[in-house]
């Protein structure tokens, strides 16, 4: 199927507010301030998104999306479930040790005691659609037959959690800790191999 054009004032806009978001943190940032970062006027700006609530979480949707069409396009094209959770794994990582969204995590967590939709907006838009998808995913295996998973909230919950322990931690208290691209391909691997071994089991 082929992807939907892309609008560049759109495009523009979000790549503004995040360096704008980043820079300066939410509270700080007007949309005036937004539009001329973009730069676009004010009446664009408002026509994409009506809110600055709003933006935000497009900045994170945005910054979620290869992982939410990984998901897609693996779970529907394919009978191999190793398969496909190793490139949902690989997706997550990319996505969870991503510079601008470890940035925005940080960004969320400082102004969310604030700002608590904050923190409502970024669960929304990231974690809670890519665990739903998962959930499903789990959902639809029991129901082929495939495996028997007695818990596939806790199973999708598990899988995303495992990607991240420690590591994500570290890499969140300190800007200068990035996983490197072996890093990330080892992590996924043992994940898999420790997960599979854990839905075989549930299935015997």
């Amino acid at each position: 199927m082929p992807s939907e054009p892309i609008d560049p004032k759109r495009l523009a806009i979000l790549n503004g507010a995040t360096r704008m978001f980043l820079a300066h943190g939410y509270r700080n940032v007007s949309m005036e301030k937004i539009a001329q970062a973009a730069p676009v006027s004010k009446a664009t700006l408002y026509n994409h998104f009506d809110s600055k609530n709003a933006l935000l979480a497009a900045v994170i949707s945005e910054l979620c999306e290869s992982l939410l069409q990984t998901m897609t396009q693996a779970t529907i094209e394919s009978d191999d479930v190793e398969n496909n959770l190793t490139q949902i794994a690989t997706s997550a990582v990319d996505l969870i040790y991503a510079e601008d969204a470890l940035a925005i995590y940080r960004l969320v967590v400082a102004e969310s005691p604030d700002f608590p939709e904050l923190g409502q907006l970024f669960y929304a838009s990231g974690p809670q659609a890519a665990l739903t998808q998962l959930e499903d995913y789990f959902r639809r295996l029991n129901a082929s037959g495939s495996f028997n998973i007695a818990d596939p909230v806790f199973a999708a919950d598990a899988f995303f959690s495992m990607l991240k322990g420690d590591l994500h931690v570290r890499c969140l208290l300190t800007k200068t800790l990035r996983p490197s691209a072996d890093d990330k391909k080892h992590l996924v691997s043992r994940v898999i191999a420790f997960y599979m071994r854990g839905m075989l089991h549930a299935d015997s």
